[in-house]
């Protein structure tokens, strides 16, 4: 999480959006940076810890800008990542298995270690599924979200690829693919809805 007091922005992280390459752009210009395990804080958290802290230290609220991706392709990205040799024999490796498999682990009752991976509609909503910040950029969107930092900056924005997962083949099939959507339809639903906007929801906050 990056905020930017003098803006009025603070940049959400949601996981595998592309997340490590706007930090690396962007960081020397934020006056507050959530790093390491701290840098996925979610909206809600956001919400409830850290812009009351805001409010209260520095009489500021900034407005939330956050990346969502195709569900599928989010999914994908995180299996893999966790495909990489550094976690071979590890509980988080999918090494040896299909992603059909990690896709059924991933929405089964008991996910393992290694499908335990979240939902981007957890991450952006509150307890009640409402959106939970103002600038929503599809991640399949890019120039629209770039146009936007860089109005806000006062400069140009280009981000570098960072962090890239293997190109590992990770075919789906429709009837699995349905078998997500079906367990994850909130989350396609907001998608869907992402895009029906042409990437960029704007959803002002009270």
């Amino acid at each position: 999480m990056l905020i930017f007091l003098s803006r009025n922005l603070t940049f959400l992280a949601t996981p595998k959006t592309g997340t490590t390459a706007v930090e690396m752009a962007l960081k020397p210009e934020a006056e507050i940076i959530f790093s390491r395990g701290r840098k996925h804080v979610t909206a809600l958290r956001y919400r409830r810890r850290v812009l009351p802290f805001l409010q209260e230290t520095f009489s500021a609220s900034p407005e939330a800008v956050a990346v969502m991706r195709n569900p599928v392709e989010q999914i994908r990205s995180w299996y893999r990542y966790r495909s990489q040799p550094r976690l071979d024999g590890k509980p988080l490796s999918t090494k040896g298995l299909s992603f059909e498999d990690f896709a059924l682990e991933v929405i089964s009752d008991a996910p393992p270690p290694r499908a335990q991976i979240g939902s981007q509609f957890s991450f952006l909503t509150s307890d009640h599924g409402d959106l939970l910040v103002e600038h929503l950029f599809a991640y399949e969107r890019q120039p629209a979200f770039r146009d936007f930092l860089a109005e806000r900056l006062g400069r140009e924005v280009k981000l570098k690829p960072k962090n890239v997962s293997p190109d590992l083949p990770a075919p789906l099939s429709h009837e699995i693919e349905s078998r997500l959507r079906a367990a994850r339809a909130k989350e396609f639903a907001l998608y869907d809805r992402l895009m029906a906007a042409d990437g960029y929801l704007r959803t002002p906050q009270e």
